[in-house]
C-alpha cells in the first residue's frame, strides 16, 4: 500500500519509524497474557496488573518523579492535561501558563474560564521563544492555584527552564504542572529535582511508543477528583470513583497492548537517549545552516538560534508562498513529510506573526538521516527560487 518512498520530518506529530522489535515483544506479551489487569484474582489477571505496573515505575524513574509518585495512565498528553486541570481547578482559582502552550491546555483553560469565571493568564515568550521566569514570577497572585508550563514548544522546538520556573513556584507553595508531550523521552526530566509537582506525557512522540498511550504522574501530595467514572476492579460496591490511585483516575479497562508497547519502547529509549538527541542536535543545526544559505533569502526561521536549548524542531516560512503550499510541494515533489499550520497552537502563531495560515515545521527523529536533511535543504531551496 505504501510503496512509495518517504523522507518523514514529522516526528513532532508522532514518531516514525518506531522500533518494530518493541512491538513485537509486546504483542508476544500480550498474546501470552491475554486478561485484563485488575479485573481477577486468577494468576493471568495477577500477572498482566504486576505488568502494568512495572511500566508504571518505568515511568516514574524515566522521569525522576519522588518516591510515592503516582503514575496514571490515559489515552494521551491532551487526555492526561484534561483530566489534570478538570480535577484540580474550582471557582475563584487563577492560573498563570504561557503563549507556547499547545490547545490541550488552552481550550480546557478556556472551558472553565467560560463555565466557573477562572483566572488565567498568559505569559510572552521573548524574541528567541523562551519564557523569562522573573515574567512569571510577577504574575502570581495569593489565589493562583497552579502554574502551567509547556516543558518545549511543538512549534518553536525552545526548551522552557523548567528547573527556574519550579524554584520560584515552591518558594510560593504553588504546584508547578509541565507538558512534556514533546520533549519526554528526547532530553532528561527530573521531576522532583527540578520541582514538578504534575507532569503530562504522550507515548506516541520521542518515547517511539503506540498511539493512544500516555499519562500523568503526580507529585504525592497532589490530589485531583476525578473527572471520569465507571469500573475500578476494585471497591465496587462503592457507589462513587475509589479514592485510591490510579484507579481515582483510571475509569474502565485499561490499554494493555498499549501500555506493553509503550514500556518496551521506554527500555529503548532509555538505553539510547543521549546518542539519539546528540545526532539530532547535530542535523537540526545542518538543517537551520542549510536553510539560512537558500540564496533567494526567502526563507525566514523562527527562534533557530539556541541549538543546544532546542528540540529537534525547526519552523519556518517562505514569502509569498502558503504553508500549506510549501507543505503540498514538499509531499507530491519531493515524498516530504512536514507539518503547515497552526500546529494546534494559535498563540504561537498570532505572536510570530504567521497566524492565520501558519508555518512550516520540520522535525526531526532517532531515525532521520544526513541525507533526508540534504534533501529537505534541496527541496526547500527549489520552492524558495
Amino acid at each position: 500500500m505504501f510503496s512509495q518512498p518517504m523522507i518523514y520530518l514529522d516526528n513532532a506529530a508522532t514518531s516514525f519509524p518506531k522500533p518494530a522489535e518493541c512491538l513485537r515483544r509486546a504483542l508476544d506479551l500480550y498474546l501470552t497474557c491475554g486478561a485484563s489487569p485488575g479485573r481477577g484474582g486468577y494468576d493471568r489477571a495477577v500477572e498482566a496488573e504486576a505488568m502494568v505496573q512495572a511500566v508504571r515505575d518505568k515511568i516514574a524513574g524515566l522521569f525522576g518523579a519522588a518516591r510515592g509518585a503516582r503514575v496514571c495512565f490515559a489515552a494521551n498528553a491532551t487526555d492526561a492535561l484534561n483530566t489534570l486541570i478538570l480535577g484540580l481547578l474550582e471557582t475563584g482559582d487563577h492560573v498563570v501558563t504561557t503563549r507556547l502552550e499547545h490547545n490541550s491546555v488552552l481550550r480546557p483553560l478556556n472551558h472553565l474560564q467560560q463555565s466557573l469565571g477562572i483566572g488565567v493568564e498568559h505569559v510572552p515568550f521573548n524574541k528567541s521563544g523562551f519564557v523569562e521566569p522573573d515574567r512569571i514570577d510577577a504574575c502570581l497572585r495569593p489565589e493562583t492555584r497552579v502554574v502551567i508550563v509547556n516543558h518545549a514548544s511543538n512549534v518553536l522546538g525552545t526548551v522552557q527552564p523548567v528547573a527556574a520556573i519550579g524554584a520560584i513556584c515552591k518558594a510560593r507553595g504553588i504546584p508547578l504542572v509541565v507538558d512534556a508531550s514533546q520533549s519526554a523521552g528526547c532530553i532528561p526530566i527530573l521531576m522532583e529535582q527540578w520541582g514538578i509537582t504534575g507532569l503530562a506525557f504522550t507515548g506516541h512522540k520521542s518515547l517511539l511508543g503506540p498511539t493512544g498511550t500516555g499519562g500523568l504522574v503526580l507529585a504525592p501530595d497532589l490530589d485531583l477528583a476525578p473527572s471520569r467514572f465507571g469500573g475500578s476492579g476494585v471497591d465496587s460496591m462503592n457507589p462513587f470513583q475509589p479514592d485510591e490511585y490510579p484507579f481515582r483516575l483510571e475509569a474502565g479497562t485499561s490499554n494493555l497492548l498499549g501500555i506493553l508497547g509503550l514500556g518496551e519502547s521506554i527500555d529503548f529509549v532509555a538505553a539510547h537517549m543521549e546518542r539519539f538527541r546528540e545526532e539530532e542536535r547535530r542535523l537540526t543545526a545542518r538543517l537551520v545552516e542549510g536553510l539560512r544559505a537558500v540564496p533567494s533569502g526567502r526563507i525566514h526561521l523562527f527562534a533557530a538560534d539556541a541549538i543546544g536549548r532546542h528540540l529537534p524542531v525547526v519552523t519556518c516560512r517562505v514569502d509569498g508562498i502558503a504553508s500549506s503550499d510549501v507543505g503540498a510541494i514538499l509531499d507530491g515533489d519531493f515524498e516530504i513529510a512536514v507539518r503547515t499550520g497552526l500546529h494546534c497552537a494559535p498563540l504561537v502563531h498570532a505572536d510570530l506573526g504567521t497566524a492565520p495560515s501558519g508555518a512550516v515545521r520540520f522535525s526531526l527523529g532517532p531515525f532521520t538521516t544526513e541525507a533526508d536533511i540534504d534533501a529537505a535543504i534541496r527541496a526547500m531551496a527549489a520552492i524558495a527560487g
